[in-house]
């Protein structure tokens, strides 16, 4: 068999019925039979010995190896023979990665074998591993279906309620809110919300024929307690769907406020538009250079055409006033 490079295979476990399991490497995992225990193999998608081991030593349909491989994948379920094709998401956890592109992880799971395969690391494995390590883990295909699935669920909540917080505190200071950087938020929030219903949707319907799926080793157990993975995943969905409507209210708000300001401002300035229109019609009427204006020649000339638009000034401002425009 050809060299493999160490970074293809990311860990290997030999599961016993206890919960517990032993590392295995290249070794036990090409003598591996059935009847040695329950094996897990987590694979790097994109290392190439990753897919020369896939399509000539697993025994895999090519079906099932192509979906193993593929760099872009939709969370789905499929069943081949007595086993499961399936793709899952969750968010993704790796330092400096936004939460909403959400890391893949594609499972091929028949009786007594268990192939994973990614290419960002997924939180929700090492959750598993640590389990395993533990003596914890599960002790079926059935068990490790259904503990993934909750853990991949599981992770999600603190982004969610992180959202939900952020969303609280901009309503919160909406009433304050003058504009600046708060579109650009609830824009964000809005697309983060969009892009991880993105793929919460098609989970949900990926884990709900999982939960009705006829293979044998899903006992009434683990189909329950996929049932109750699934309706968590409707609340995150519902929660998505609020987040987004609560954005485009305060988006709405935002926008409202502006022009309200606006429409203020313009007003204002059309009021001090019409105050000042008269006097510098009358300013500018005595301000000609020609001859035969009043008082052109008389020192007193200049107070009394002060005095003058003092009077129409106050005039107007009573009038306005008078009208309500001020």
């Amino acid at each position: 068999m050809a060299e493999r490079k160490p970074e293809s295979l990311v860990f290997a476990f030999l599961v016993d019925e206890q919960g517990g399991g032993r590392d295995a490497w290249w070794p036990q995992i090409d003598a591996w039979k059935p009847e040695d225990g329950l094996l897990w193999v987590h694979f790097d998608r994109a290392a190439p010995e990753t897919a020369h081991w896939l399509k000539n030593h697993s025994r895999l349909e090519p079906v099932v190896v192509d979906a193993l491989l593929q760099q872009e994948s939709r969370p789905r379920c499929l069943a081949v023979g007595n086993g499961l094709l399936v793709v899952l998401r969750g968010v993704n956890l790796n330092p400096g990665a936004d939460p909403e592109d959400m890391v893949a992880l594609r499972l091929w799971i028949e009786g007594r074998r268990i192939i994973t395969t990614r290419h960002s690391k997924v939180m929700a494995i090492q959750d598993l591993r640590e389990r395993v390590a533990s003596r914890h883990g599960p002790k079926s295909p059935g068990d490790f279906l259904v503990q993934l699935a909750e853990a991949l669920t599981a992770r999600m909540a603190p982004t969610l309620d992180a959202l939900n917080e952020r969303v609280d505190k901009l309503e919160d200071a909406a009433p304050a809110a003058r504009g600046e950087g708060t579109g650009a938020e609830l824009a964000q929030l809005r697309r983060q919300a969009i892009l991880i219903k993105r793929y919460l949707a098609p989970q949900r319907e990926a884990i709900a024929r999982l939960e009705t799926g006829e293979q044998d080793w899903l006992d009434a157990t683990h189909r329950v307690r996929l049932h109750e993975t699934k309706d968590r995943v409707t609340r995150y969905l519902e929660d998505l769907d609020a987040i987004r409507d609560r954005t485009t209210v305060l988006q709405d708000e935002l926008l409202n406020q502006l022009s309200l300001r606006m429409s203020k401002t313009m007003y204002l300035l059309s009021v001090v538009a019409a105050i000042i229109l008269p006097p510098s019609f009358v300013a500018q009427i005595f301000g000609m250079s020609v001859g035969g204006i009043p008082g052109a020649v008389g020192s007193a000339g200049f107070w009394v055409i002060v005095a003058l638009l003092g009077v129409l000034i106050a005039a107007e401002l009573w009038f306005f006033r008078r009208l309500k425009w001020i």
